[in-house]
């Protein structure tokens, strides 16, 4: 598999990620090291995951499969902290909450580092800057290698990337953010991406499939084996079933079936390969599932594929993000 720079830093990742958001949950230990062993035999390096997956059982299973299965050495290890299962607050970007979850999460994988290490979320309880000096300590320990954020809008990545590079070689300067991205998700490009880009931040989208929708599975009906089906996870698909997100299904099938390829792999190819991208984040609940994304490696969209996908899919963005004049 090709591998990328992750942002404007050294490390190098594999162009797609495995995540493991179901690890522990819906997927037992015999899955997960079948989706391991088969996403290193094809390549991959990047393991996403994060202390509250599963309520930590997912970090738990990843570290019993390092070594024993796949050599540490091997991967790129990602996991995220601040995420708090707390009703009044959803994160927690305190100092001292982060640096006690990452030393959980480390314990919980059995290893002395991760490669990068984000914050899940803003917190706008904390001050930035405490947040952010975690991710410098956690760097200068030695406990991370890199450091990032996720769910981070527009202004809260440029601000907190800014504060970063304001002082160079005390600070980190953040290598990657992550948040969900694909055809029928493209709040991103509104701020996000544009900042990612400028300030050399690589992106690694999660759900690039849209939540499973755009593997087409859902067209006519909702498979009873399906995340849209499960009683946890169907809130989670909804959002994605409605008449916008049907016609750009629609024209996702119908460019699969010009190339003879599926619309998984037209929907993957497509967010893979968007300016600012380092690894679309795969969540493949078994190794047939993932096997058939990871054959999207050899695909490569021809231009008016891409194009015509970008009309039927593009959000409506208008000032201030487009000149005045042309409005």
């Amino acid at each position: 598999m090709e591998q990328r720079h992750l942002g404007r830093t050294g490390l190098r990742v594999s162009r797609i990620g495995l995540g493991t958001l179901t690890w522990g949950r819906d997927t037992d230990e015999h899955d997960a090291a079948d989706l391991l062993k088969a996403f290193w035999e094809a390549g991959g390096t990047l393991v996403d995951t994060a202390d509250v997956y599963g309520d930590g059982e997912a970090e738990y299973l990843l570290g019993q499969l390092i070594e024993g299965l796949v050599p540490r050495r091997d991967l790129v290890i990602s996991t995220k902290a601040g995420s708090v299962p707390d009703p009044d607050r959803r994160f927690d970007g305190s100092r001292g909450h982060l640096l006690a979850a990452l030393d959980a999460s480390l314990a919980r994988l059995g290893t002395d580092y991760v490669d990068v290490w984000h914050i899940h979320g803003f917190d706008p309880y904390t001050p930035l800057e405490e947040t952010l000096q975690a991710l410098d300590l956690a760097v200068s320990s030695g406990r991370a290698r890199y450091a990032g954020v996720s769910n981070y809008c527009g202004w809260q990545l440029a601000k907190a990337a800014t504060w970063q590079l304001a002082a160079p070689g005390t600070r980190t300067r953040l290598a990657s953010t992550q948040l969900e991205y694909s055809l029928l998700q493209r709040g991103v490009e509104r701020e996000v991406l544009p900042a990612a880009l400028d300030l050399g931040i690589g992106l690694l989208p999660s759900s690039p499939l849209g939540r499973g929708v755009l593997t087409g599975k859902y067209r006519h009906a909702t498979p009873a084996d399906s995340r849209g089906a499960s009683e946890h996870m169907a809130p989670f698909v909804a959002p994605y079933l409605d008449d916008t997100a049907a016609r750009i299904v629609d024209a996702v099938t119908i460019a699969a079936d010009g190339l003879a390829v599926t619309p998984l792999q037209v929907a993957l190819a497509w967010v893979r390969d968007r300016p600012g991208v380092a690894a679309p984040i795969v969540g493949a609940r078994n190794a047939h599932q993932l096997t058939a994304a990871l054959s999207v490696e050899a695909l490569s969209l021809p231009d008016e594929i891409c194009r015509a996908l970008d009309d039927v899919s593009a959000p409506l963005h208008r000032y201030p993000d487009h000149d005045w004049s042309t409005l």
